[in-house]
């Protein structure tokens, strides 16, 4: 009786228009694959941390690409020394201390007792390197 009603109501339609309400055996509207359920999106919370965590990982490895950078320079640098017409020593260390030193500044956003833990020296032979070779920060 009830497939009759829908017939009389909209006879314009055919068979394969009716919705699963309007006929008796109840035939799937699509044959194609069944549709995925989309699960609720998280939390915009959550994309913003995810967000802030991917740019401290690219952050990471741009300071870690520049290290490594500025030691293939060094080594690079060092390589095409003369040692036969001489080396200035002291100028070497110092370069190499300022260094080291600005690489342990740089990694503790400046705080230098942290930067002197780093270098497995005391805050004091920090402080007065960073003086003596005039480093800023």
């Amino acid at each position: 009786m009830r497939a009759e009603r829908a017939d009389a109501i909209r006879p314009e339609l055919d068979r394969d228009h009716l919705t699963l309400g309007d006929h008796p055996r109840q035939e799937p509207l699509a044959t194609g694959p069944t549709p995925q359920l989309k699960i609720a999106e998280p939390p915009a919370r959550n994309r913003v941390r995810r967000l802030l965590d991917l740019t401290d990982a690219l952050l990471r490895e741009t300071e870690t690409l520049a290290r490594d950078k500025a030691f293939t320079d060094e080594s690079n640098r060092i390589r095409t020394l003369n040692v036969a017409e001489g080396i200035d020593f002291y100028g070497e260390v110092e370069r190499f201390e300022t260094g080291l030193i600005r690489l342990a500044l740089d990694q503790t956003g400046g705080h230098q007792a942290r930067a002197a833990r780093l270098l497995r020296i005391k805050p004091t032979t920090l402080n007065s390197k960073i003086k003596l070779y005039g480093i800023e920060y």
